[in-house]
């Protein structure tokens, strides 16, 4: 098994670390720091670097250039988006929030690991990619953009799939702006928008007189993009006779206006994009099965938010970033309560619902600083968080301070929790508590009553 460092200061965490990846059949090492690290060992000897962002002396940042191309986990108890995001802008492979879930821990290091016996695409190193105008470093996001660069400089049809609101008129842009037609037109047309009775006109064009209402000519869509890119979102919409006629632009080249005897040749890369499964649609009649294997040339999956890992940090400040200019507020910063609720729901709307939660906070936030989870009315994660917590805690017995550093194999969340507040409540406010644990006070005090842990006794002068 490829070798592991660990970089911590804390005893309790650096131990209960390593005894659990070291369970796993994972070579591990440890430091105290920095300084600790690179005086004991060879930071390029080992397959992964997993450090604490704060550590005594120097921030764990500073392990990602000295560990050259050996990737940095990040682990940080303070609940902080502009410092996540930031990690990840300087080149972690990736952050874990603390105290941290063991499987998730475990989760990560395999994932990290195994993508490591992969070849990098240094292509797509930046968690952000402008040209695009998409953004994304997770595992998935990064074989779609491999995707996108592998077929934008073809003509070959895409077909993107996905779940609504993923972002597919962003990666038809993506394709368009990549491929040698960049210089032409790029039209982008939602075929669930348009009446069905009118579709056909507006896609192919019509001649004066051709139905009630055609008082003149009318150049269509497909016609429009001439040299460029056409964009058809909700394929799976498009009527049955409109079908036919795209078949064959498709296949032939050329479009008949509506009312017209006389065809012209178009030049036009087409990509489609639907949320629906086309091979039902043509089993049920709804969708011809010869255009649906004219478009389904090769397929762009793009994943939900919910399966991105760590982008939706990323996508959140720049959404944030942009509401505040947009409606002349102050830099707004998420409060951790609202941090854990964005990185835990499941956003059935995906990217979509979380531009519309983020406009409403911005919009409603009457702070100049933090934004908490109310103002992003999804707080109906937040219960989900708390009852699947309850279920976990039912099981979990609080273990005693321990100051020996003695630690039970089976070191839970809840036992870290626990054993942290013991061991730090004499030296720390209920605040700076809270802080440290990258909770809110309120939450404290919920997880002290739960837990049954007792807080200090105040001296009386």
């Amino acid at each position: 098994m490829r070798p592991i460092l660990i970089v911590e200061d804390e005893e309790v965490i650096r131990s209960s670390l390593k005894k659990l990846l070291s369970r796993e059949g994972y070579d591990v090492s440890e430091a105290r720091n920095i300084q600790d690290a690179t005086n004991q060992f060879q930071l390029n000897d080992f397959a992964l670097i997993i450090s604490d962002l704060r550590l005594p002396g120097a921030p764990g940042t500073d392990l990602i250039k000295m560990a050259g191309e050996v990737p940095v986990l990040i682990m940080t108890s303070y609940a902080s988006l502009r410092s996540a995001v930031d990690t990840m802008r300087m080149g972690a492979v990736d952050y874990i929030p603390k105290p941290f879930d063991h499987t998730e821990m475990l989760n990560a290091v395999k994932r990290i690991l195994d993508a490591q016996g992969r070849q990098p695409n240094r292509n797509f190193d930046s968690p952000t990619h402008a040209s695009r105008g998409m953004i994304g470093q997770s595992s998935a996001m990064k074989e779609v953009f491999n995707i996108i660069h592998k077929v934008a400089s073809t003509d070959a049809t895409v077909l993107i799939l996905g779940e609504t609101g993923t972002g597919k008129e962003l990666a038809a842009r993506a394709i368009h702006n990549e491929s040698k037609r960049q210089n032409g037109p790029l039209i982008c047309v939602n075929c669930a928008a348009i009446p069905e009775t009118l579709i056909e006109a507006e896609l192919f064009g019509h001649e004066k007189g051709a139905f009630t209402g055609a008082s003149e000519s009318r150049q269509g869509l497909v016609t429009a993009a001439n040299g460029g890119t056409l964009f058809l979102d909700e394929i799976g919409e498009l009527p049955l006779e409109a079908q036919a006629r795209l078949l064959r632009v498709l296949q032939e080249g050329e479009v008949r206006p509506i009312g017209s005897v006389k065809s012209h040749k178009v030049d036009v890369r087409l990509v489609a994009a639907t949320h629906r499964n086309l091979k039902k649609l043509c089993q049920d009649g709804h969708f011809r099965e010869d255009l649906f294997y004219r478009i389904n040339v090769v397929n762009l999956d793009l994943p939900p938010l919910r399966e991105r890992e760590k982008d939706v940090l990323e996508i959140a400040d720049f959404l944030l970033n942009k509401f505040c200019d947009k409606f002349d507020k102050p830099q707004l910063q998420l409060a951790p309560d609202a941090i854990q609720a964005i990185t835990t729901y499941s956003w059935p709307g995906n990217i979509r619902q979380l531009e519309n939660s983020l406009q409403r906070a911005v919009i409603l936030c009457d702070s100049n600083h933090d934004i908490g989870h109310q103002l992003l009315g999804i707080n109906l994660a937040l219960v989900d968080i708390e009852e699947q917590h309850d279920e976990q805690d039912e099981t979990v017995k609080p273990l005693k301070s321990n100051r020996s550093g003695d630690l039970d194999e089976g070191l839970s969340l809840e036992d870290y929790f626990t054993h942290f507040v013991l061991e730090h409540q004499d030296q720390m406010s209920e605040t700076e508590l809270a802080r440290k644990l990258g909770i809110s006070r309120k939450c404290l005090w919920e997880r002290r009553q739960k837990l049954g842990i007792p807080r200090r006794k105040v001296e009386q002068t």
